[in-house]
């Protein structure tokens, strides 16, 4: 057992290293081939960001355990609302302004019921996968036109402001993005046996070292990206980049597990508990985030009921112990 734990703490320290220099290779490389700096930040980065839950669940399922899997995206989902917007919003109360922002928060919403309606007959299918994915496709679509559209944005500024601070030339940018991905997969490798074994020794479920632990450690990027984006004042970036985050989790992470090992049972604990929980905080971001009557704002207190939330919710699913 003492292997398994170093196993995890090894792979999760080689997995936010290489994520961030994943992310940064593949931003600095888009920036060379001249793409908008607003589609940078919502398809470069955003993707980015996801990369390490979208490689751990891929590894999982590969290696037949698709609960740690599903575990993973759910738990990443909440990790990043309840905990990383909490910890943000405690930082600096954060302010919406991007448009861009606003319309993808009904989205996430919409995103939410269905993965929770394909779940709901207790399966996923490869066809339900399939959906997922092709829902992921559509996104990333969207996510082009709009970034086309709306140039001027604010979150543009900020990604302006941020890819000035980080340059880099592109036989650099080009090294660091194929080995970031290297290092991804070796990690999240390394990452998935310590998380198992782990679980086996003491009885626990693979899903819920998937919603615990493994979440807790895949959102890490997310969680740095946002803390410091939070204190820079860049508040669109902090909370695009969560949605952006929650939205390819529900999408392409539970897809391409899905796909690689469709689940004929999925544990009663994810429709009773974690998805309603997920749920919950989802619409909660939306009505704190959105500005139904002008400019939306996540402050001070609200930010402290998410991490409330999202403490509840995990001494909910760890005293229950099996998922």
């Amino acid at each position: 057992m003492t292997l398994a734990a170093l196993a995890i703490l090894a792979g999760f320290a080689l997995l936010i290293w290489s994520a961030d220099r994943f992310v940064e290779g593949a931003a600095a490389t888009a920036r060379h081939a001249g793409m908008p700096s607003l589609l940078i930040g919502m398809v470069i980065v955003g993707f980015g960001t996801s990369a390490p839950e979208m490689v751990v669940s891929a590894m999982a399922a590969l290696d037949g355990n698709p609960d740690l899997a599903l575990g993973n995206a759910l738990g990443s989902n909440i990790v990043n609302t309840g905990l990383i917007l909490g910890v943000a919003a405690l930082i600096a109360p954060m302010a919406v302004h991007s448009r861009i922002v606003r319309r993808e928060l009904p989205l996430l919403l919409l995103i939410g019921a269905l993965a929770g309606w394909l779940l709901w007959d207790g399966t996923l299918s490869r066809v339900d996968a399939l959906i997922l994915l092709a829902g992921f496709f559509a996104l990333v679509s969207w996510t082009i036109y709009e970034g086309l559209r709306y140039r001027e944005d604010t979150l543009a500024a900020e990604m302006d402001k941020e890819l000035a601070v980080h340059p880099m030339p592109l036989g650099r940018a080009l090294f660091w993005l194929a080995a970031g991905l290297v290092l991804l997969i070796v990690s999240s490798r390394i990452l998935v046996w310590g998380a198992v074994s782990i679980a086996h020794a003491l009885g626990i479920s693979d899903l819920v070292i998937g919603l615990t632990i493994v979440a807790l450690g895949t959102s890490l990027p997310e969680l740095a990206a946002s803390v410091i984006a939070a204190r820079k004042g860049e508040h669109d970036i902090a909370i695009g980049n969560v949605v952006g985050s929650n939205m390819f989790n529900l999408l392409a992470v539970v897809g391409i597990a899905g796909v690689i090992a469709p689940m004929e049972h999925v544990a009663a604990g994810v429709l009773s508990r974690d998805w309603p929980v997920m749920m919950a905080m989802t619409a909660g971001l939306f009505v704190m985030a959105y500005g139904f009557r002008g400019e939306g704002c996540i402050n001070r207190f609200e930010g402290s009921l998410l991490l409330l939330a999202y403490n509840a919710w995990l001494v909910m699913t760890v005293t229950g112990g099996t998922g």
